[in-house]
């Protein structure tokens, strides 16, 4: 393990409960490989846990039945909800086929058989709107991120998005596409308060229709 990573959290034990072994040990494969790899950036192996992982893990409650991670990059949000949700079908949607290696390789690793790697955009799916929830992390704004996310979602799925401080202004620049796609129920929702350092942002919203 890089000397450099951060030691592992007291509460991420708590927060992946009988699958913290397996967040371990993506933890650990993402600190080797993820700059190399170009994956992450060389300033974040020091705060992998609390700024990526942990970030991530902490949404896992909003989740259930099928869920989409759009542009998944690394694996965050994707592979760490997954890791932490098994009782979920997730399926992650990259474009860039060295991130799509990289996250069929982890799904081997880690032996996650509830985990589907498609390698295209999320304007490319062509499988319907068979999904229960939809989520993505650091990808565009909401006004860019809704019109390719809210089409995968069954009628009363929703969008589950997790963002940084200026989620309030990016929801005021959307006002079009959240009447276009019909939403309801919009809310931002800070996780984590009580045991992370750095809470999650949570964008939420019904796809009504």
């Amino acid at each position: 393990m890089p000397d450099q990573l951060e030691n592992e959290p007291a509460v991420a034990a708590s927060i992946f409960g009988e699958n913290i072994e397996r967040a371990r040990r993506f933890t650990q494969n993402l600190a080797r490989h993820g700059e190399e790899r170009g994956l992450i950036g060389p300033l974040e192996v020091p705060r992998l846990w609390t700024r990526h992982i942990l970030n991530s893990a902490i949404a896992a409650p909003y989740f259930h039945g099928r869920a989409v991670d759009v542009g998944s990059g690394a694996g965050l949000p994707g592979l760490v909800l997954a890791i932490a949700r098994p009782d979920v079908a997730w399926t992650l949607i990259e474009p860039m086929e060295r991130r799509t290696a990289w996250l069929s390789e982890q799904v081997v690793d880690l032996s996650l058989s509830n985990v589907t790697v498609e390698r295209m955009r999320g304007e490319e799916w062509t499988g319907g709107r068979v999904f229960d929830v939809a989520t993505a992390r650091a990808v565009s704004a909401l006004r860019t991120l809704l019109p390719f996310t809210a089409p995968l979602v069954r009628p009363q799925g929703r969008l589950v998005f997790l963002k940084g401080a200026n989620v309030g202004a990016e929801l005021e620049a959307a006002t079009k596409q959240v009447r276009k796609f019909g939403l309801e129920d919009v809310s931002i929702e800070v996780v984590g308060e009580d045991v992370l350092d750095e809470p999650t942002r949570v964008f939420v919203a019904t796809v009504s229709r």
